[in-house]
């Protein structure tokens, strides 16, 4: 994706008001030429970046939003009262009803502890006051970025990823170790797949595959290569990485030698051929 294209999608989501569902809606019809998994990946890369800039602006001190749900309720406000007021200050919902339930735990002297509050915001039902328990039930099922169903969202589509991945493989006979026999042989840090035989791919020789369901944008792919990347060329050697919903043209430098960068599972393979391998004289 051309950098322009890029800041003007960012420039639409930053200055949406509303719903993060809604903001998805409104993109796939806006930029209707962009892949809308590459759109849904850029939101939601962009609203978790906004919110590591803004927590603390946005709910550190006494922000007493606790307080002020308990008002709207005594003042027989309409349902959504915690909803409405995350548009109001513009943060995710379920984030927000976190926060809120978080203050309604210490009041009532319980276990306020982030496991708890994972409990109940997986089962509302668990939550004692039952209009709380459907306002923070609403929040969860309208928040496509924070919450259990956002994380249930972004570890499925991950996972169809990497089987769609190693259908590619098996396709192509290619053999391969999954990451999780390469952790059971005691490596920390593995790739999604390290194959057994190495393949070349325009010219370059790959010993390992990354697969990334996300788009890749600078701060994204710098905190891979960071984290992952570099780890897995300093064990491994060479390797492909794949951001299945697109990436930054400028991410793809002549200058790497590390890894290569793909949107898509290579259609044209090179095969090691072993006849060329000659035996060593003794």
């Amino acid at each position: 994706m051309k950098q322009n294209e890029y800041d003007s999608i960012i420039k639409t989501i930053r200055n949406f008001r509303g719903l993060t569902r809604d903001c998805s809606k409104m993109l796939v019809q806006k930029y209707s030429s962009v892949n809308k998994y590459a759109l849904f990946s850029i939101l939601a890369i962009e609203v978790q970046q906004r919110m590591k800039c803004m927590h603390n602006r946005l709910f550190g001190g006494e922000k007493h939003y606790y307080e002020r749900y308990k008002e709207a309720r005594a003042s027989n406000k309409p349902e959504g009262i915690i909803l409405r007021m995350s548009l109001e200050i513009n943060a995710p919902p379920a984030l927000l009803a976190r926060h809120i339930l978080e203050d309604y735990l210490t009041e009532k002297g319980e276990n306020n502890s982030r496991p708890a509050i994972g409990k109940y915001l997986k089962d509302s039902t668990l939550i004692e006051d039952k209009d709380l328990a459907y306002e923070i039930f609403t929040c969860v099922l309208y928040d496509d970025q924070y919450g259990p169903v956002a994380d249930s969202i972004a570890l499925s589509v991950g996972e169809e990823y990497e089987v769609k991945l190693q259908y590619y493989l098996k396709e192509k006979n290619i053999s391969f170790r999954n990451e999780n026999h390469l952790r059971s042989r005691g490596y920390d840090k593995t790739p999604d797949v390290k194959l057994e035989i190495p393949i070349a791919i325009n010219g370059y020789v790959i010993n390992w595959i990354e697969s990334k369901a996300r788009f890749g944008n600078e701060e994204v792919h710098k905190k891979n290569v960071k984290e992952q990347f570099s780890s897995y060329w300093n064990r491994f050697g060479q390797g492909l990485v794949i951001y299945w919903f697109g990436f930054l043209d400028n991410l793809n430098q002549p200058s790497e030698k590390r890894f290569i960068i793909l949107d898509h599972f290579p259609n044209e393979i090179i095969h090691m051929n072993p006849n060329s391998i000659q035996p060593l004289a003794f």
